[in-house]
């Protein structure tokens, strides 16, 4: 063998060496850092207690909303002053039963072209006008009779909707909390019980999830033109409770074990 040949294939054998060795080496840091990383972030075996706080209370907010629908008015014009004319009726009605302003809010206001079709030819026959007010009836817990006075004087002013109607607490938040204080205890009680059934130890706390179950969204009542007789207005006032209410509210508390 020539000298070249003999110096290319000792460079090849010291090549092919040099790749085996860095091999070795990269896997050698693979492995250290991951036994480093094991040792100093050692996992924690965790468990979540579930509890659950409920705190009862009597709705003292209804919240009505009512609505005026008018329908396929020769001119737009003519439809828009319909409905704002009911609806300046409406709440000077509700105003006459201690309602004030600020409680009176509109949610909803369309004009829109009523079609006719004939032959498969649309044309418009006239307009429709609809205007919403969200009525705010404080003090429900102690005069729940105004809803019902407030319910039919607005019918017999021009609302031929009631759109909804829900049932709140001005210190919802406040019940809210109550209920979570009361979650975590009832976690807490149940926790020393379990852990013992399942033969583990309990550390300290590393964190928990809370989950509202009520008061979710309420809808007790309805109708519309149809069901108010004619022209909507109401000929009795309407028979609505409110009843009473639980906030619930489930809190998970999550444990590291020893």
């Amino acid at each position: 063998m020539s000298e070249n040949n003999l110096q290319v294939s000792a460079w090849r054998q010291a090549k092919f060496w040099l790749m085996l060795v860095g091999i070795v080496l990269v896997a050698g840091i693979a492995v250290i850092s991951l036994l480093r990383d094991r040792i100093t972030n050692r996992p924690f075996q965790q468990v979540t207690i579930t509890g659950q706080g409920k705190v009862a209370y009597t709705p003292d907010l209804a919240i009505v909303t009512l609505g005026v629908q008018i329908d396929k008015v020769v001119k737009a014009e003519d439809a828009l002053n319909q409905l704002n004319a009911k609806m300046d009726s409406i709440i000077q009605a509700v105003k006459g039963i201690d309602i004030v302003s600020s409680d009176i809010q509109t949610q909803n206001y369309s004009l829109y072209p009523q079609y006719d079709y004939k032959d498969n030819i649309s044309s418009v026959s006239g307009y429709n006008a609809n205007q919403q007010l969200v009525i705010k009836v404080a003090n429900y817990d102690k005069d729940p009779a105004r809803l019902n006075k407030v319910i039919a004087a607005a019918s017999k002013a021009g609302a031929n909707q009631v759109a909804g109607l829900t049932f709140d607490s001005s210190i919802l938040n406040d019940l809210k909390q109550q209920a979570r204080v009361k979650a975590i205890e009832d976690a807490k009680n149940k926790s020393g019980e379990l852990a013992a059934a399942a033969g583990v130890q309990l550390k300290e706390v590393s964190g928990w999830w809370e989950n509202t179950i009520q008061p979710l969204p309420y809808s007790s009542y309805g109708y519309e033109k149809g069901g108010m007789g004619a022209g909507g207005a109401m000929t009795t006032d309407p028979q609505i409770t409110g009843g009473s209410r639980e906030v619930i509210v489930e809190v998970g508390v999550t444990y590291n074990l020893k």
